[in-house]
């Protein structure tokens, strides 16, 4: 009975994990109207910032302060240069942002090739309670992605960029004319969409280490979760990670992992074919 405490705590980490990368996937789909297929490597991009700035010696969490800094910067420029010239066409801008990813994660194996990295947790050692021990970096993560859902939802619902956000969703026409830079609202949503991809990748890295295909697993599970939630909302891509991230952390206790991944899709395909809107339907993009 011991081992349940233990492992509802380290299905609850890894489903902080899922939300966190899938917040920024979600909130760019709800908002921008286009999966972002380069937001797992955004991930290994948040991953190889902080081991590169510990690895030149400076202190961990420094590095993790600069992951969400230099992505999302990258995720500004990459939006202005590449992405907003296929807003146009959805299907070929899911193709342009996966090869984008293809092209980032190239360069990440080429500077790493085959090796796993890792930096070691700036918060190590365990909670004790009783008899049981938690790992207390997996608990730092379990609170920095809920102080980060919450103030993504005072940024988009209470200030003023949340408005002009929600004004371009809704009518971007209207926002046009309102004098709202739209382009300048998608660059910044976009780039807050990598940022916190950025920011996953380096609260993640002392726990499942740095490797070239770090992204992949996190891009998959974030895409089924952000259409088992539904688009057009806050809550959708949030509601979709918990029970995705969930079912993924849970199930490999009760069986072997392939097959875990497996039924996970086969549930999420299930689900979306007899409820496509999602968990929560939103207000849909009107580009």
């Amino acid at each position: 009975m011991d081992t349940l405490p233990i492992a509802i705590f380290e299905i609850l980490s890894f489903g902080a994990i899922v939300v966190l990368v899938v917040l920024g996937l979600g909130i760019i789909a709800s908002m921008m109207g286009i999966f972002n297929f380069a937001q797992g490597e955004f991930v290994l991009l948040g991953a190889y910032v902080t081991y590169l700035v510990h690895s030149v010696g400076f202190p961990v969490p420094l590095g993790m302060l600069a992951a969400p800094v230099v992505v999302g910067a990258l995720g500004f420029i990459l939006e202005k240069l590449v992405v907003r010239r296929f807003y146009a066409a959805p299907i070929v801008a899911m193709l342009g942002t996966y090869a984008l990813g293809l092209i980032i994660r190239e360069v990440v194996r080429g500077l790493i090739g085959g090796l796993y990295l890792s930096v070691p947790e700036p918060i190590g050692g365990s909670i004790t309670i009783g008899s049981l021990h938690f790992a207390t970096w997996r608990g730092v993560i379990v609170i920095v992605t809920l102080l980060v859902m919450a103030a993504s939802h005072v940024l988009l619902a209470y200030t003023s960029f949340g408005l002009r956000v929600r004004a371009s969703l809704e009518n971007p026409s209207l926002a046009r004319a309102s004098g709202i830079s739209t382009g300048m609202i998608y660059s910044l949503t976009f780039a807050f969409g990598a940022a916190l991809a950025g920011l996953a990748g380096a609260l993640i890295v002392p726990v499942f280490s740095l490797f070239a295909d770090l992204g992949i697993r996190f891009l998959i599970q974030g895409f089924v979760a952000v259409m088992v939630g539904g688009v057009g909302s806050f809550a959708g891509p949030v509601a979709g990670a918990s029970v995705i991230g969930t079912f993924s952390a849970s199930l490999p206790w009760l069986m072997s992992p392939v097959i875990a991944d497996v039924l996970v899709f086969v549930l999420a395909i299930i689900f979306i074919k007899f409820r496509p809107e999602g968990l929560v339907s939103g207000r849909g993009v009107n580009r």
